[in-house]
C-alpha cells in the first residue's frame, strides 16, 4: 500500500520522462549509426569502383569473316574512351588493354564496322564476325571533276585536317629476310611528337623501350630500309607515297575509277591502275575516303604484276625491286584525325661483288595511342637516328605484348629464333 500517492505520482511522471529520454538517446544512436554506415558503404562503393576502373584488363578479340570464316588482316579497333589504337594481325587477333569501360569501335573498309561495349567482353577468346561490303562496290560514282583532282583536293583537306600538334605513341617493329632466310628482327616504343603546321611538321622522337636480334651483315642500312624514321611522319601526314598521281604524266598512264558502297555511304573508293598499254613498271593504287569530311581514310599501293610482266624490271641504285606495297590507315575521332597505322614491303634483288642477294623487308608502325599533349623533354634524350638498327637493347617490360599489334605463332618463332643467335 502506497504511503505518499502524491510521491507514487511524481515518481512515475519521472520514470516515464527518463524512458522517454532514453528512447530519444538510443533513437539518436541508431539513426547516427545509421548514418555512419551509410556514409562508409559509398565510400567502399566509391572506393571499389575507383579500382575495378583503374585496374587494367587484357581482351582477346578474333576477328573472322562472317562469310568464310577466314580471320581479317588489318581490322581498325579503337577503344574510344582513351583513344588506344589496335590492329588486326594475319590470324586476325587482337589482344586488347583496357583501362576502363568504355565503347570499342570496329571498322575496316571492306566490312561493316562494329560497336560493342568492353563489358559484354569475356576471358579468352571473343569471335567478332564482320559482313562483307566489297560485292556492293557496284555504283560508279560520274563526277564533272577528274579523279586526279579530286584526289589533289583531298590530299590538300586531309593535311589541313590532320591534328597537329599531337603526340603519337607509336610501336614500331622490321623484319630482315635475306636470301630466302630471317637474319634480323627489331621493334620498339616510340614517341613521335609533332609540332608545326601543315606542310612545315616537326617531329621530335623519344624511344621508349626497344630490341633487335640477328644479324643485317654487311648491307647499307640506307640501301636496305629505304626510310627514315626522322621524317617517316612527315611523309605520312603530308601523303607523299601519292605523289605519282599527282604527276601529268599519271592522266595518260592510270585508268582511274570511283566506287561508292550502299553499306557504308560515308566513304568511297577511288582505285588508279596502271592502262594496258604503259611502257613502264608502275603500282596499282587504292584511296577510301570520307567523302562528307573529305579526307583520307585509307591508301594503299602495290606493285602492278601486269606491268612486270609485260616491262622488265629496271635496276634503280643498284636494286631491281619486284615486289613493293604499302597500306597506311588513319581515322577520324571526336574531331581528331590521325595517322593509325602504317605498313611498307619491299622486296629486290641487289647485286655486289659479282654476288646477287635477295632481300626482303617488312616494317609496322602502330599508334597504341593519341594524345594533343605534348611532353617534356631533354634535346639530348632526342633519338635522331634514321633506324633501331644500332640502337642499345632497353627493356622495361614485355611492351610488344600490348603494343596494338601482337606477334602471329610464326612471328613469334622467327623472334625467337633470331634470339638465339
Amino acid at each position: 500500500m502506497v504511503k505518499n500517492p502524491c510521491q507514487f505520482f511524481w515518481a512515475g511522471i519521472f520514470f516515464a520522462f527518463k524512458l522517454h529520454n532514453e528512447k530519444k538517446i538510443l533513437t539518436y544512436i541508431c539513426w547516427k549509426r545509421f548514418f555512419q554506415m551509410k556514409r562508409l558503404l559509398v565510400f567502399l562503393v566509391c572506393f571499389i569502383s575507383y579500382v575495378v576502373q583503374s585496374q587494367t584488363t587484357e581482351k582477346t578479340l578474333l576477328i573472322k569473316d562472317a562469310d568464310t570464316n577466314l580471320p581479317i588482316e588489318d581490322v581498325v579497333v579503337i577503344i574510344a574512351k582513351t583513344k588506344q589504337s589496335f590492329v588486326s594481325n594475319k590470324e586476325g587477333e587482337v589482344l586488347l588493354s583496357i583501362k576502363s569501360p568504355s565503347t570499342i569501335q570496329i571498322s575496316h573498309f571492306s566490312y561493316q564496322s562494329e560497336t560493342i561495349r568492353s563489358i559484354t567482353l569475356k576471358d579468352g577468346k571473343n569471335i567478332i564476325l564482320l559482313k562483307p561490303n566489297v560485292n556492293d562496290l557496284d555504283d560508279i560514282i560520274i563526277t564533272k571533276q577528274h579523279p586526279q583532282k579530286i584526289l589533289k583536293s583531298l590530299i590538300e583537306n586531309s593535311i589541313k585536317k590532320l591534328s597537329i600538334p599531337a603526340r603519337l605513341k607509336v610501336y614500331s617493329r622490321e623484319f630482315f629476310k635475306l636470301n630466302g632466310s630471317y637474319s634480323y628482327f627489331n621493334d620498339g616504343l616510340i614517341n613521335f611528337q609533332l609540332t608545326g603546321q601543315p606542310r612545315k611538321i616537326k617531329t621530335d622522337i623519344l624511344v621508349e623501350q626497344n630490341r633487335f636480334y640477328g644479324l643485317m651483315g654487311d648491307e647499307n642500312l640506307e640501301d636496305v630500309l629505304g626510310y627514315n624514321l626522322n621524317n617517316i611522319m612527315e611523309n605520312y601526314y603530308e601523303f607523299k607515297y601519292l605523289n605519282p598521281l599527282l604527276e601529268k604524266s599519271a592522266l595518260k598512264d592510270y585508268d582511274f575509277l570511283i566506287k561508292s558502297s550502299s553499306k557504308n555511304s560515308q566513304n568511297y573508293i577511288m582505285t588508279a591502275k596502271p592502262v594496258d598499254n604503259v611502257k613502264s613498271v608502275l603500282d596499282e593504287f587504292t584511296i577510301v575516303y570520307d567523302y562528307k569530311h573529305k579526307v583520307i581514310i585509307e591508301a594503299s599501293s602495290t606493285l602492278s604484276q601486269a606491268t612486270i610482266l609485260r616491262n622488265d624490271l629496271k635496276t634503280f641504285n643498284g636494286k631491281k625491286t619486284y615486289k613493293s606495297n604499302f597500306k597506311t590507315i588513319y581515322r577520324m575521332l571526336d574531331n581528331d584525325y590521325y595517322l593509325v597505322s602504317s605498313k611498307e614491303e619491299i622486296a629486290f634483288e641487289k647485286e655486289n661483288k659479282g654476288k646477287v642477294k635477295d632481300i626482303q623487308v617488312t616494317n609496322y608502325l602502330i599508334t597504341s595511342s593519341f594524345s594533343k599533349k605534348g611532353y617534356t623533354f631533354k634535346a639530348e634524350d632526342i633519338f635522331k637516328d634514321k633506324t633501331l638498327y644500332n640502337k642499345k637493347n632497353n627493356i622495361l617490360s614485355n611492351y610488344w605484348e600490348v603494343s596494338g599489334l601482337i606477334s602471329t605463332d610464326e612471328e613469334e618463332k622467327i623472334i625467337l629464333s633470331l634470339q638465339d643467335k
